[in-house]
């Protein structure tokens, strides 16, 4: 389950890490992929509700292992077909959330990023992805699955025009240079130095945390958060 951590490669007490995994283990047996199951949900939540009202300046968001997030659970969506709709909205909030934190945020991505998990990287202000391995990829097309509207609507203003149009259309597989130069993440580095160089950038924008901060990035993001906030009919699905 999700945690909050400060082992991490940082002295700066302004920073906080959240782990999308459970402590301890790279692979947990209940959640080996860190998918959005209604009690991991439930687990980021109140985490992120704790880290907007805390002290910490600077956000890192990360895991351990191969996985990042590989995304919606997908267990839950096939035993649970009626709920989709509510589900997908759940997991939109979980977006809007981490898009208005009063604090600066990195995502550090891991390992691999599949669907929604590779959506909630791009929910961060700044992207650090490992070079050694990992992919980050919308498999959506390939799995005859759509887009709901505020899954869109952060993948088109969040990426380059044409990388979505070919990251959605194609469901490709970026490793972590190919991500960088279609502008899905910022950096690219070792996996000795991912932790390392996302606290860095954490560092540098905490000047700016605060409600203040959470306010210039609602202004920033506001035809955004309309498509998280619209709800999913269930004709789409």
């Amino acid at each position: 389950m999700p945690y909050l951590s400060d082992a991490a490669q940082s002295e700066n007490p302004d920073i906080a890490y959240l782990y999308l995994g459970s402590p301890g283990v790279e692979l947990d047996e209940n959640n080996p992929e860190n998918r959005f199951s209604p009690a991991w949900l439930d687990a980021i939540e109140g985490l992120l509700d704790e880290i907007a009202a805390g002290p910490a300046k600077g956000l890192v968001i990360t895991s351990t292992g191969k996985f990042f997030t590989n995304g919606l659970d997908t267990d839950f969506v096939f035993a649970n077909a009626s709920e989709l709709p509510a589900y997908l909205d759940r997991v939109h909030a979980l977006y809007a959330k981490v898009l208005t934190l009063p604090q600066s945020t990195v995502a550090a991505v891991n390992g691999h990023a599949f669907g929604a998990g590779a959506m909630l990287a791009l929910c961060a202000d700044y992207v650090v992805m490992r070079t050694e391995r990992g992919f980050w990829s919308l498999p959506e097309a390939a799995l005859n699955m759509p887009f709901p509207r505020g899954m869109a609507g952060l993948l088109t203003t969040r990426l380059p025009d044409r990388t979505a149009t070919e990251a959605m259309l194609t469901s490709r597989r970026y490793g972590a240079a190919d991500a960088v130069t279609a502008g899905i993440v910022d950096d690219a580095v070792a996996a000795d130095d991912l932790l390392t160089r996302a606290s860095e950038v954490a560092a540098e924008r905490t000047a700016v945390a605060g409600p203040n901060l959470a306010n210039v990035k609602r202004a920033l993001r506001q035809h955004l958060l309309a498509d998280l906030a619209a709800p999913t009919p269930a004709a789409l699905l």
